[in-house]
């Protein structure tokens, strides 16, 4: 993701199915790092190993904050099948970071709140724009195009769908 700032009004060139992952964590009680450190450290290293593996099926993602709580993280896949791939992989970080959490919140360790949220959108059924921003969200993922390449207006972008594969 750049930092270049793209003058004018862009769109995000996507054209095929994405899956929007939204995963984070909130920190319920400060004073018990014991139980939110292990999640905090975790989300980073599952990005570089994603971030290593081109065939891994991320295509994007942004941490972003949400109050001094909450950490999340919002990524972009090529396919549902490939972010369940990743996930159940038992030589990926993702397990052993999971057992570890599940194994912690049997313990009692209720100091961190964990949540997650996936959306299969298909071809044709989003829209964007970006308006003299670096490339961001979708457009980050998929690079970007002039608007009026899909139309000046959201429900003209919306309209102009991928014809169903």
């Amino acid at each position: 993701m750049g930092t270049k700032v793209i003058e004018g009004r862009m769109t995000a060139a996507a054209e095929r199915e994405v899956v929007v992952f939204m995963i984070g964590m909130r920190i319920n009680k400060f004073r018990s790092p014991r139980d939110w450190w292990p999640v905090a450290k975790a989300m980073p290293r599952m990005l570089k190993e994603l971030s290593r593996d081109a065939s891994s099926g991320l295509i994007g993602s942004r941490i972003l904050l949400g109050g001094p709580r909450l950490v999340y993280l919002v990524q972009y896949w090529e396919s549902e099948e490939k972010l369940l791939a990743y996930a159940a992989a038992p030589d990926n970080e993702h397990r052993p970071a999971w057992a570890a959490f599940n194994r912690r919140a049997r313990e009692g360790g209720d100091g961190v709140g964990f949540w997650h949220e996936t959306y299969l959108v298909p071809a044709g059924s989003y829209e964007s724009v970006y308006v003299n921003m670096p490339e961001f969200g979708l457009g980050a993922a998929t690079g970007v195009i002039p608007v009026g390449r899909r139309g000046e207006r959201a429900a003209d972008r919306l309209a102009a769908r991928s014809p169903a594969v």
